[in-house]
């Protein structure tokens, strides 16, 4: 049965608060000031930073670590509550004014950071009787060989107002802006970036021919935004001592070089089974090989619609067959509206699951029939039960690196997908396989190859700015060192097209690593059945109080050595194999 907009649930936010204007919320932002003024005092009267170490730091340390948690689980109800007041009606011109209040205030206690960097650097972990928090200690005292003075992290953390976060402004609000035109018909380009998925080839190539034209028009403005941002970023690497780009974010990921060198030799390995999944699905298209426009196309036709309840009944059922405490969660997830899931005029698209402490969470999601929707109802039941499994962990210590953060999505979405493969007919799997894999392709070969790009423009923007000639021969090479022969074209403005280049840096490879390393943990049930159970969710609640080396050592896994990642590797390529197998079928059926 297909599901109707008003059907659809919205999120319950009332036991957060009553309202923005409501005595709780009021009262909860007063104490968030209060102790925001208290840590600021604290600071000063204990010296901090500005002095050596003593034998009273242990009450001090202690006191700290016990502020920061009081302050974090604070501000979490708080900022969680307005931003999804935003996410779901940008009009709201009340929410979207309290946001920015709650982001000058939360600037405020950055400006902290420096001196707590400083002062927990100079901490013996052991003396201090650090415990559980001693992974702060331990990264302070590398933050702080690669920080400027206090004066100047805060004159940057200031001037980043106006200057990184402004070229990531203008990308926001110019790419926002841009249309194209599609057989005579002006589209925003969200729209026309969605005509990949169409059916008939002509218009796939009709609209992707248009995009490369508006991003043409508009080149020389995002270009700059691109120089502009990774030049702050870059700049501030090399006055910050880190050897190169890449540094500061495996050090932000709480992974080795070592590491990422292992994950990413096990994906260069797999890219001959990747092009072989490329050539299965040009076939399954009737081309010889596929273009840009064909990686997105659809593959057979889906008769069978997942209606909201349908998919609500489909995850809760094959859960259960994993983890009675995980599915246990998704059924309360949805009973108690902790989802709003039906697209709307001012809401935001894509989905997410954002934390609200103690253990619970609200999810966003845009809803449709589609197997994809129900995949993506499983990925963000994953991120819920991964802060359910964080429920009884302090604040500090519930703040895991991107690398880990997607560890249970990956597990309840491979455990749902794989259930899907095994009930669905073949002419149905052929269609939900082809979209898993679509979905994998871009996070290994795509991944690989926005890296290889990121990489290469960090190096030459060291030495100067580049032109947006460049910077689409440099996002060429990339993708034909990673795809390789699979394809019969590319696309040299994917600089342009994705936003993560412009606020952060190197988000790629986390992804690569959160979905091999949640294959890799699926391999593990597989292997092991149920007592695995029990070790996931001891990981999925110490994901914050260990670099992801020794926290993969507690459970006998070796981050550094690719036989690890082939693990994960192998989960995709026998499905690679298994959808060679249903387009022959298919083929030989015709």
């Amino acid at each position: 049965m297909m599901s109707t907009v008003s059907e659809l649930p919205r999120w319950d936010l009332s036991p957060l608060f009553p309202g923005l204007e409501s005595p709780k919320f009021e009262q909860s932002w007063a104490s968030l000031e209060a102790q925001l003024r208290e840590l600021k005092t604290f600071f000063d009267a204990n010296k901090i930073a500005e002095r050596p170490a003593q034998p009273s730091d242990r009450a001090v340390f202690q006191t700290l670590v016990e502020r920061l948690n009081a302050f974090g689980e604070e501000f979490l109800p708080l900022y969680s509550y307005v931003f999804m007041l935003v996410d779901t009606n940008s009009a709201d011109q009340a929410a979207q004014a309290k946001l920015s209040e709650l982001d000058i205030l939360y600037l405020e206690y950055q400006k902290q950071l420096p001196r707590r960097t400083s002062w927990l650097a100079k901490l013996d972990a052991e003396a201090v009787q650090a415990g559980q928090y001693q992974i702060l200690i331990d990264e302070a005292k590398v933050q702080a060989q690669h920080q400027m003075s206090e004066t100047e992290e805060v004159l940057a953390s200031e001037l980043s107002l106006s200057g990184g976060r402004g070229w990531v402004k203008l990308h926001g609000n110019l790419t926002s802006q841009i249309t194209a035109v599609v057989d005579g018909q002006e589209l925003p380009m969200p729209a026309v970036r969605n005509l990949a998925t169409n059916p008939d080839p002509a218009v796939r190539r009709a609209a992707f021919e248009a995009e490369l034209m508006a991003w043409k028009a508009n080149q020389t403005a995002i270009a700059a935004a691109l120089n502009g941002y990774k030049g702050e970023v870059s700049t501030l690497n090399r006055k910050r001592g880190w050897e190169d780009d890449i540094a500061p974010t495996l050090f932000e990921n709480r992974i080795t070089r070592k590491t990422l060198q292992a994950m990413q030799s096990a994906m260069v390995s797999s890219f001959p089974d990747w092009r072989r999944y490329f050539a299965a699905k040009a076939k399954a298209l009737g081309k010889s090989k596929l273009d840009w426009w064909d990686l997105f196309a659809p593959v057979g036709h889906l008769q069978k619609k997942w209606g909201w309840e349908e998919g609500r009944a489909f995850i809760v059922e094959h859960l259960t067959k994993f983890s009675r405490a995980d599915a246990d969660l998704a059924a309360r997830a949805y009973a108690e509206h902790w989802i709003d899931a039906p697209p709307r005029k001012g809401k935001v698209g894509g989905a997410y699951c954002a934390s609200i402490g103690g253990g619970l969470s609200r999810i966003l999601t845009n809803y449709e029939d589609s197997f994809d929707a129900v995949s993506t109802m499983a990925h963000e039941l994953g991120h819920a039960y991964h802060n359910h499994c964080l429920r009884d962990v302090p604040y500090l210590l519930r703040q895991e690196p991107m690398t880990l953060a997607e560890t249970a999505s990956i597990m309840n979405e491979t455990v749902v997908g794989e259930a899907a493969l095994r009930v669905l007919p073949q002419g149905e799997a052929v269609v939900v396989l082809e979209g898993i894999l679509q979905g994998a392709a871009q996070v290994i070969v795509d991944i690989h190859a926005r890296f290889l790009f990121e990489q290469a423009v960090f190096a030459k923007r060291r030495e100067r700015e580049l032109s947006p000639e460049e910077f689409c021969d440099l996002t060429t090479q990339a993708q034909t060192q990673t795809y390789g022969d699979g394809l019969a074209s590319f696309h040299p403005y994917m600089w342009a097209v994705k936003g993560h280049y412009y606020g952060s840096n190197f988000y790629n490879y986390p992804y690569a690593f959160g979905q091999l390393f949640g294959l890799a943990l699926y391999r593990k049930y597989q292997q092991e059945g149920p007592e695995f159970v029990a070790h996931y969710d001891h990981l999925l609640a110490s994901v914050g109080k260990y670099p992801a080396k020794e926290l993969a050592a507690h459970f006998g896994f070796d981050l550094e050595s690719e036989a690890f990642w082939q693990g994960g590797i192998a989960v995709l390529v026998e499905r690679i194999k298994l959808f060679e197998g249903l387009v022959q079928s298919n083929e030989n059926k015709t």
